[in-house]
């Protein structure tokens, strides 16, 4: 192969989700640790395997992951907290209790925070590093064990990591000593580690270091160059392992000097997000150090268009030597799905344009074999023309207007009227939109798609799943009720199906965190609504009940941020389009008399620029008139909900506010409740659900706790204005503890009543 060739990381839920499955049976006690570790191994080799196959020169290692990796580099470092190193449970154990909880024999202990991961919609959970936590190296470590693994299957591997400096950037500092402070002992420990994996015939170890594409200032170059200044240098003096330093999501404009003299003997650059690497490469690049090209898109479905790729590598090649260069992805493949081959529904017409994780492979191999005709094959695809346009749709999104976007009267008439209309409590309680999901409502989902049940059974059950759905809430005691959502297998999937302009894989599942995993529709052209989606069973369920119950609808920056999107317009015209299709959906609902419709915009902050100098220009400007332009035609007396959850949302509150939503519920519990600082600064006027327990860990809230919860709330948030609620849907959890925890829910607002009476 006349060029090398790089991969960041590869998925690793499975081609058929085998991780997923065999994680949630240990879970429930079905299967044993050493049949979990057996199927780890079979996916690890997998993609080892193919990567090899492919002829990949640098070959990751570390990048499985049981639950996400940034926990896994807590428990390397043991960086674990106390409460959780101190359960009396094996290893494994108290890792999956910091990422989701424990409640049992060995304790009660919550789940770590989790956010997003950068501009993605993966999740990670966020370390938490106390003044007295101690930085060491574990002996027994998965960086290892993991390379060993490969090396005994006869495949040499990069060892991955994520790098100290990311790894501190995006922890959580409980106490007085931030990252310069264990910075040292960070260092030792990974210099230990590049030791270790010398000794057993490693050639190189990679540094991820994502965190070096937000803005720094100079403190955070200061720590960065400090850090690898010393590592690079403990390194050298104890092995002979070659470093890479590996970055992706973007550019690194404000340390690309930095970098470029700390002597790493391999550079990765981004050049699908990275909007300046070019520019930057172009000032100059160390001799004799590797360039790791990132120009296969690791975040994207769509076939790679080598004319473009090979533009771009020979503005390259005016700068670093060919045999320096090497072609990466532009991040780790886990954002995308395994292959193509496992599309049986879709035709080969369609599928020429898809690129998934085995895919991009070859991808990468074609340009780096320059083979002819693989170019000329990649050309035709390119020349034709993939989609016609819907003349009707182009010209609604052409002619919108200032007033399109804006809702009459304001807020303050609106709540006004909602209130004496409504005539909720102090505390109203809801929950988010989902009840679980369970087995028997996956069957009957199954059965209809599969014809072995007629339409009118497949309603007909999910009828009295609703019927059963609203009586339990009444008996709880919700103020405000949904019908629980048993028709819809996806939030955003479901919407996707009945819009004109999507198409749907069958097997295109990617990991959104731990064994979550999400299946993104495509959108492979304009956008609009034929018919209404969700009306009839709004109607239904509202007939079953006095108390309101609430339409529930995904929103249209959360259904682009959750598709593949188009790259051939842009991200701002396919909201748009979405935005008009959901907007005759909400007018649809309120003409059936239902009087608040929630519309999610749980990924709001996902394609957040990176760097805050482009949050409104490229992002803010457009995504949020575009949730506006859904809801600013109905009546005041119909409120108007929203949800986000899971990023940090403090830094953006203020365009939040002015989405113009009557209520808006948040993720909050695993965040400590750190939003509410937030609100109060901003003197936010929308009304506000922060949530009071975690939906994604199987331990049920105390009332004592969620009271807790409350009161800490009441002291930044009106009291006329806070809802109660959990923190997200309740798909993912059983029966028994959902109704436990919404009795503990609905008992807490009651007694928060009594004190506020």
């Amino acid at each position: 192969m006349a060029v090398k060739t790089s991969v960041i990381g590869f998925p690793r839920i499975g081609k058929n989700r085998e991780l997923k499955f065999a994680s949630e049976k240990y879970f429930k006690g079905e299967l044993s640790v050493s049949e979990l570790e057996k199927t780890a191994a079979e996916l690890r080799a997998y993609g080892w395997k193919k990567q090899k196959d492919a002829e990949i020169t640098f070959i990751p290692s570390n990048d499985f992951s049981f639950y996400d990796n940034m926990l896994d580099t807590s428990f390397l470092l043991g960086a674990v907290p106390e409460r959780y190193a101190a359960l009396n449970l094996s290893t494994l154990e108290k890792y999956f209790a910091a990422a989701h909880g424990y409640q049992g024999k060995a304790g009660d202990v919550k789940a770590l925070p989790m956010k997003k991961w950068f501009n993605t919609n993966y999740h990670y959970i966020v370390p938490e590093i106390s003044d007295d936590t101690v930085i060491t190296l574990q002996k027994d470590n998965k960086v290892l064990s993991e390379y060993n693994e490969a090396k005994a299957l006869g495949i040499k591997t990069v060892p991955t990591v994520i790098g100290p400096y990311t790894f501190f950037h995006l922890a959580s500092f409980k106490g007085n000593k931030k990252a310069v402070d264990f910075a040292g002992a960070a260092v030792d420990a990974f210099a230990t580690l590049a030791e270790s994996l010398n000794d057993v015939g490693a050639e190189w170890i990679s540094f991820a270091e994502p965190g070096l594409v937000f803005d720094l200032d100079e403190s955070d170059k200061a720590l960065f160059v400090s850090i690898y200044k010393s590592l690079i240098s403990k390194i050298r003096a104890e092995s002979k392992i070659k470093i890479i330093l590996q970055t992706y999501f973007g550019d690194i404009r404000d340390v690309y000097d930095e970098v470029c003299s700390l002597g790493f003997d391999a550079i990765g650059l981004d050049f699908v997000e990275g909007k300046k690497s070019l520019e930057l490469l172009k000032k100059g690049f160390p001799q004799d150090t590797l360039l790791l090209a990132g120009i296969i898109n690791g975040k994207n479905i769509w076939r790679a268009d080598y004319h473009k790729k090979n533009e771009i590598l020979s503005q390259i090649k005016k700068v670093v030597p060919e045999e320096n260069i090497v072609i990466s992805t532009s991040c780790s493949l886990l954002h995308v799905p395994y292959t193509i081959s496992s599309e049986e529904k879709l035709s080969a017409d369609t599928l020429q344009h898809f690129s998934y994780a085995e895919e991009k492979l070859l991808e990468l191999r074609d340009l780096a074999n320059a083979d002819d005709a693989a170019l000329e094959q990649n050309k035709r695809i390119f020349t034709q023309e993939r989609v016609t346009k819907n003349p009707a749709v182009c010209d609604a999104v052409r002619n919108l207007k200032e007033e399109d976007f804006i809702r009459k009267p304001d807020f303050t008439v609106r709540e006004k009227i909602q209130h004496e209309n409504f005539k909720l409590p102090l505390f109203p309680t809801t929950t988010i939109g989902s009840f679980p999901q369970t087995k028997e409502v996956r069957a009957n989902r199954a059965a209809y798609k599969k014809g072995s049940i007629t339409l009118e059974q497949y309603v007909e059950f999910n009828q009295k799943k609703i019927a059963e759905c609203i009586k339990l809430q009444e008996e709880i005691g919700l103020d405000v009720i949904v019908h629980g959502e048993f028709e819809r297998n996806d939030m955003v999937e479901y919407f996707g199906n009945q819009l004109d302009g999507y198409i749907f894989t069958q097997n295109a599942w990617v990991q959104s965190y731990g064994t979550r995993c999400v299946k993104p529709p495509v959108i492979w052209g304009d956008v609009s609504r034929n018919k209404p989606m969700t009306v009839e069973w709004s109607v239904f369920a509202q007939k079953q009940t006095d108390k309101i119950v609430k339409g529930m609808l995904t929103g249209p920056v959360t259904i682009l941020n959750w598709s593949f999107p188009r790259e051939d317009i842009s991200l701002k015209e396919q909201t748009e389009q979405l935005a008009l299709a959901i907007r005759d959906e909400v007018l649809d609902l309120e003409k059936n008399g239902i009087k608040i419709i929630q519309i999610d915009e749980a990924a709001l902050r996902e394609k957040l620029p990176l760097r805050r100098s482009d949050w409104h220009t490229e992002y803010l400007d457009w995504a949020i008139p575009a949730f506006r332009l859904v809801h600013a035609k109905v009546k005041p007396e119909t409120q108007i909900h929203t949800h986000m959850c899971y990023s940090e949302f403090n830094d953006i509150i203020r365009d939040i506010d002015a989405m113009d939503a009557d209520v808006i519920t948040f993720e909050a519990s695993r965040a400590d409740l750190k939003i509410l600082d937030a609100l109060k600064e901003a003197d936010f006027r929308t009304e506000v659900g922060p949530g009071v327990y975690d939906i994604h860990s199987a331990r049920v809230p105390s009332v004592e706790e969620i009271v807790n919860a409350l009161e800490k709330m009441l002291g930044k948030v009106q009291k006329e204005k806070l809802w109660v609620n959990p923190d997200c849907g309740l798909k993912t959890r059983g029966d028994e503890e959902t109704a436990a925890s919404l009795k503990n829910l609905v008992e807490a607002a009651r007694e928060l009543r009594q004190k506020n009476a």
